[in-house]
C-alpha cells in the first residue's frame, strides 16, 4: 500500500527517465512518481534522474502531466505514490529545504499586486533568506529598475514574467523548475532566461523546462523528453545551441507547440 493509503498498480505505463546517470551527483532523483486527482491518474509511475550541470526539456501536450510534475518536485503538490528528492532533500519530509533549493517559474506570477516592483523583491528576498540589498541588482539586470517603485497591478504579461525573472536572481536556487518559461517574453527576454539557465548550470545547479516553443530553448536544452498520458520517454537528442530549424522534426513537433 503507498503513502496515504492509494494502491497504485502502475501498469504499461510505469516508465523510468534516466539522464546521464554515471554520477550520483543528482539534482532530481523520483521513484515511481505518481498523482491522481480524484479517479484520474495524472501521472504514473515516472521515474527521473537529472545529474547536476544538465538542463532537460520536456514537451508533451496539454494535460498530458508536465505542470503536475513540476509541481510535486517543488512540493506544491503532494504525491500519491512515489517518492522523489532534489539533491539529496525528500520532497516529502523535507519540504523546507527542498524550497531552498529549488526556483519555480510559473505561468501565473505569484507577486502582490499592491505592492510595488521593489517591495515584492524585497519581500521575496528577505523569505528567502538573502541580502535585501540584491533586489535593486535584480530589478536593473531584468529590465525594470525604471519602474522598480511602480505597482505592479499595471504591469503588462511581460514585465510580471519579467518581475518573476528578478525573483530567481535574487534567489539563486540549484534547480530551476521552469514551466513554459519562454511565454509573453520579447527577444531580449528570451535571451536573458537563456542567461540565467546557463548561470545555474555553470555552477553546478540543473534545470528541467517545460516547453511550449522549442525552438527558444534549444540553445541551453542538453536533453529532450516527452510525457504523455502521464508516461515518460526520451525524445531525439539535440546537441546545445543547435542553430538550425531544420532539427526541430527529429522531436515530432513544429517549432513551436499547438
Amino acid at each position: 500500500m503507498q503513502p496515504g493509503g492509494h494502491r497504485f498498480d502502475p501498469g504499461p505505463l510505469h516508465c523510468e527517465l534516466r539522464v546521464n546517470h554515471s554520477t550520483n551527483d543528482l539534482a532530481i532523483d523520483a521513484r515511481m512518481l505518481a498523482r491522481r486527482f480524484g479517479a484520474q491518474w495524472v501521472l504514473r509511475g515516472v521515474s527521473l534522474e537529472l545529474r547536476s550541470g544538465v538542463a532537460a526539456g520536456l514537451v508533451g501536450a496539454n494535460g498530458s502531466g508536465k505542470s503536475t510534475l513540476l509541481r510535486l518536485l517543488c512540493t506544491l503538490l503532494r504525491p500519491t505514490a512515489g517518492t522523489a528528492s532534489i539533491f539529496g532533500a525528500d520532497i516529502a519530509s523535507e519540504p523546507d529545504r527542498v524550497r531552498e533549493l529549488v526556483g519555480f517559474f510559473s505561468p501565473v506570477p505569484g507577486v502582490y499586486e499592491d505592492l510595488t516592483a521593489m517591495e515584492n523583491i524585497r519581500f521575496a528576498a528577505t523569505m528567502l533568506g538573502r541580502p535585501a540589498g540584491s533586489a535593486a541588482s535584480a530589478l536593473e539586470r531584468t529590465g525594470l529598475a525604471s519602474v522598480a517603485n511602480e505597482r505592479v497591478r499595471g504591469f503588462s504579461s511581460g514585465m510580471l514574467r519579467r518581475l518573476s525573472l528578478a525573483r530567481l536572481l535574487v534567489h539563486r536556487p540549484r534547480l530551476l523548475l521552469l514551466d513554459e518559461p519562454y511565454n509573453n517574453f520579447d527577444a531580449p527576454g528570451t535571451a536573458l532566461l537563456n542567461d540565467v539557465i546557463r548561470e545555474t548550470l555553470a555552477f553546478g545547479g540543473s534545470a528541467l523546462i517545460v516547453v511550449h516553443d522549442v525552438a527558444s530553448a534549444m540553445p541551453v536544452v542538453n536533453e529532450w523528453f516527452s510525457l504523455t498520458g502521464g508516461k515518460m520517454s526520451p525524445s531525439a537528442a539535440i546537441p546545445v545551441g543547435s542553430p538550425s530549424p531544420s532539427i526541430i522534426p527529429a522531436l515530432g513537433m513544429s517549432g513551436v507547440l499547438h
